[in-house]
C-alpha cells in the first residue's frame, strides 16, 4: 500500500508573518498548507507490514508554498519562506 492510502488530502490557507529580505518590509501572508488526516482505519487490502505502518503513521501539514511575492508595490521581488516551518505534526 502507498501512504497515500493512510490519509485523508485536502488544502487549507493559514496566515504568517513574513519580513522581505529586500526591503525589511514586514506582512500578513496567506501560506498554502496540504493537510493530511490520518483514516480511521485501514483500508481492508492492508497485510502486517502495512498494519504496522499504519499505526505509527501521524496527522500532519505539510508546507506547499516556498516562495512569495513582497506585498510592497514598489518592491514586489519573490522571497523564500525558510523561516516557517515546511512539516508541522497535528496530534
Amino acid at each position: 500500500m502507498d501512504e497515500r492510502d493512510f490519509f485523508d488530502e485536502r488544502q487549507e490557507k493559514k496566515m504568517a508573518n513574513l519580513n522581505c529580505p529586500h526591503c525589511q518590509q514586514s506582512g500578513e501572508y496567506e501560506i498554502t498548507w496540504f493537510v493530511r488526516t490520518k483514516k480511521r482505519q485501514l483500508p481492508g487490502r492492508g497485510d502486517d507490514r502495512d498494519r504496522a505502518k499504519f499505526a505509527k503513521a501521524r496527522s500532519y501539514m505539510l508546507r506547499k508554498d516556498d516562495m512569495m511575492a513582497c506585498k510592497n508595490l514598489r518592491c514586489r521581488k519573490r522571497f523564500e519562506i525558510s523561516g516557517v516551518q515546511s512539516v508541522v505534526f497535528t496530534e
